[in-house]
């Protein structure tokens, strides 16, 4: 973990605790090149360290394949995916030259033809996708529709599925589970009612609200929330290779060689947070050695001391004095965390 690790996670147990919620642990160890048991058990020690408990017990997606499995089928049954083929080479060949913001909207090479001129899921779904023996990718076909949600801290959006991402990977190619459909199978079924992560994922919300409404058939109100759900404060907390929650398995059933899908009521709000930088204006990562956790305790840094300089740093304290997250359970809002990202100042020393 580095510092903007430690930030996401303490925002996300300040929110849900504050009212009186359940903060859930999930291992997001779907990639098996990436992901190492003994980094998720350094991870949970460090949240006990920082005095950052979960509730339950943590949950590992390594082992919940077969679950995401019989979610990919029912797309798949409902017509909505298909193989695709390109290499990164061959999508970055489609990118126009003046897309210069970063995303990478995917053309639809791949795209069984008769799909190009639907724009509606109804129609979508009552077409076959083309099989292929070479391995693929598979693509999940969004519809040319723009989702309007609002999230927590940074407010309204109304972002076009076709025009932000395109159809989007839902398996990859060495089949590793993509992180959309995942996460959107387990916040549902888990019971998750609002997840904290970077700005940095904000965009990826409208995705995992329509996919949301395809798999548990959620009516969306104009803020992207199901009207009339049950409100529940659960949470987990969201950034590479770790999350949160307490399993709460949703039936899936087989009925006539099809597949029900029991319905989750739950809604999901979303509070997105600014990103924590270096000096060079960039997002902390790996590289960032005196910014990681690991580096910070090994010279005597305390817990105390790490959480009062987020808390500072997030709008929640004068001064970044030792404070423990309890302590600063009756000073959290919202409202006082910045929408701009935090520069790390060199002259900051832990």
């Amino acid at each position: 973990m580095h510092l903007g690790n430690v930030f996401c996670a303490l925002l996300s147990w300040l929110s849900a605790k504050s009212q009186g919620g359940e903060w859930v642990l999930r291992i997001e160890d779907l990639d098996p090149q990436r992901s190492r048991r003994e980094y998720a058990l350094q991870l949970m020690d460090d949240l006990q360290w920082l005095g950052l408990p979960w509730d339950g017990e943590p949950v590992w997606q390594s082992q919940r394949g077969h679950i995401y499995e019989e979610y990919l089928l029912r797309l798949t049954e409902m017509g909505l995916t298909y193989p695709c083929h390109c290499t990164r080479a061959d999508i970055m060949a489609t990118q126009a030259p003046h897309e210069t913001d970063g995303r990478v909207v995917y053309k639809g090479t791949c795209r069984p033809r008769a799909i190009d001129a639907i724009n509606s899921i109804d129609a979508i779904g009552a077409i076959d996708s083309t099989i292929r023996t070479a391995p693929a990718t598979t693509r999940l076909i969004v519809p040319n529709r723009t989702i309007p949600f609002t999230d927590g801290h940074y407010g309204r959006h109304e972002i076009n599925l076709a025009e932000h991402c395109g159809d989007y990977i839902v398996r990859r190619k060495d089949g590793a589970w993509a992180y959309q459909l995942a996460v959107v199978v387990d916040d549902a079924l888990m019971g998750i009612t609002e997840i904290v992560r970077g700005r940095d994922l904000l965009l990826s919300s409208p995705q995992q609200i329509h996919l949301r409404e395809l798999l548990f058939g959620e009516r969306k109100t104009e803020n992207g929330t199901d009207a009339g759900s049950e409100n529940r404060s659960k949470i987990y907390f969201d950034y590479a290779e770790q999350q949160g929650g307490k399993d709460r398995e949703a039936g899936l059933k087989r009925k006539n060689n099809s597949l029900t899908v029991h319905h989750s009521p739950l809604t999901v709000n979303f509070f997105h947070h600014p990103l924590l930088c270096n000096a060079e204006g960039q997002r902390l990562c790996k590289r960032d050695k005196s910014m990681d956790l690991a580096y910070l305790r090994e010279k005597g840094t305390t817990a105390g001391e790490i959480i009062g300089l987020l808390a500072h740093l997030a709008g929640l304290t004068d001064t970044p004095a030792p404070i423990t997250p309890t302590e600063l359970l009756p000073l959290f809002s919202w409202d006082k965390v910045p929408t701009e990202d935090i520069m790390l100042d060199k002259q900051i020393v832990l």
